[in-house]
């Protein structure tokens, strides 16, 4: 017979594990990033850099951020590979009157689509295949560098063994409560990718700000094997070739890239779905991980609530709250720090609650086919 004693006891262990599995990755994941230091280096290289952006009808958006690219201060050799991809606005005309004054920019122009394969990796791969030197550095058309030494502190992550340097791809702070839920959104994501990374398990990066060895990509074949996806050229190409060592991040501030945040709640979750639609394609340890963690993050307050009604462990139930509350909002301070979102903190309670309610909206995701389209 099941007695109110024994849903209390049951209620109270449940939200006992879900609380030990939240501080498990705060404690070993997180923290690594909340605590962590550039490494030192007794010496400085600068790396030929080739930086590859591709665009498709995106002449406002190369018109208000490739000059933030061009004028990067690098004083080694570079260059700026610029994939028009099928474009029928002003993006050609645009790019021959930015090439009259910058020579190191190089305009690959593609006139038709490529069969059987979705989303930006046909355009991208043709970007790579153009490019002159072996250190590729990856932004996109509607992302601006956060300042004149992005190409500098990108590459400077690399040291020996290091064939990947995952950045962080920024929205910029504008007022109102969805901007500060897409920043936190993204600023929540890094964490993750950040934290893994300097774990030994990383996983995934973002095409917004992101660099590896032209080596790596030959090495892989490139994206052969999830040309069938719309996306993944990020995320899913560094989820195949990332390993323990092979990897390094730069989070330093103005090595950022920024970019301007959807302004509809619609048009924010259907950028969203797309993202997520690679997820359940990570190997499958980081996608346990991943999913772990999020089924243990939405149940916090569903399970505390439910506790709350059935038990009268009052003193337990807030004290298991309490040490996760403290645990959190001290490694989110730190990391929200050093990623430039200080000012999203003081809102992270109400950003904690909001996930439960995040993780349905993108629910969907898991099962909605995903759009071909990759602009």
């Amino acid at each position: 017979m099941i007695t109110n004693l024994t849903v209390s006891t049951i209620l109270i262990g449940v939200f006992a594990c879900i609380i030990a599995i939240q501080l498990f990755y705060y404690l070993f994941f997180f923290i690594r990033l909340a605590i962590y230091k550039k490494p030192k280096k007794s010496v400085h290289v600068e790396h030929p850099i080739s930086v590859v952006i591709c665009a498709r009808d995106e002449a406002e958006n190369l018109a208000n951020n490739l000059p933030g690219v061009l004028v990067q201060q690098y004083s080694t050799t570079h260059e700026i590979v610029l994939v028009n991809d099928n474009s029928e606005d002003e993006s050609r005309y645009l790019l021959d009157e930015f090439k009259k004054s910058f020579k190191n920019l190089n305009i690959v122009t593609l006139t038709q689509d490529a069969k059987m394969i979705n989303g930006k990796k046909f355009p991208l791969s043709m970007g790579i295949k153009s490019t002159k030197y072996e250190t590729l550095l990856l932004t996109d058309a509607d992302c601006v560098p956060a300042s004149e030494n992005w190409m500098q502190l990108m590459q400077d992550g690399y040291d020996d063994n290091i064939e990947i340097v995952l950045g962080y791809g920024a929205y910029k702070k504008k007022s109102g409560l969805l901007n500060k839920l897409i920043r936190f959104e993204t600023f929540h994501t890094a964490l993750q990718y950040f934290s893994y990374a300097l774990a030994g398990q990383p996983y995934m990066g973002v095409g917004r700000n992101l660099s590896y060895k032209k080596e790596v990509f030959f090495k892989n074949k490139g994206f052969s094997s999830i040309n069938q996806m719309p996306s993944g050229d990020d995320d899913l190409f560094i989820n195949q070739v990332a390993k323990r060592k092979n990897t390094a991040i730069v989070i330093e501030k103005d090595a950022h890239t920024l970019s301007e945040p959807k302004t509809t709640f619609n048009d924010w979750m259907t950028q969203k779905y797309r993202h997520y639609t690679t997820s359940k394609y990570y190997k499958k340890h980081h996608a346990f991980l991943l999913g772990l963690y999020a089924v243990s993050q939405f149940l916090v307050y569903p399970i505390l609530i439910t506790a709350l009604i059935f038990s009268k462990e009052y003193i337990l139930i807030a004290s298991l709250w309490g040490a996760r509350f403290v645990i959190q909002g001290t490694i989110l301070r730190s990391t929200m720090k050093k990623l430039n979102e200080l000012d999203l903190w003081p809102w992270y309670f109400l950003f904690d609650l909001w996930s439960v309610f995040y993780y349905l909206f993108t629910l969907p995701s898991v099962w909605k086919a995903p759009n071909k389209n990759w602009s």
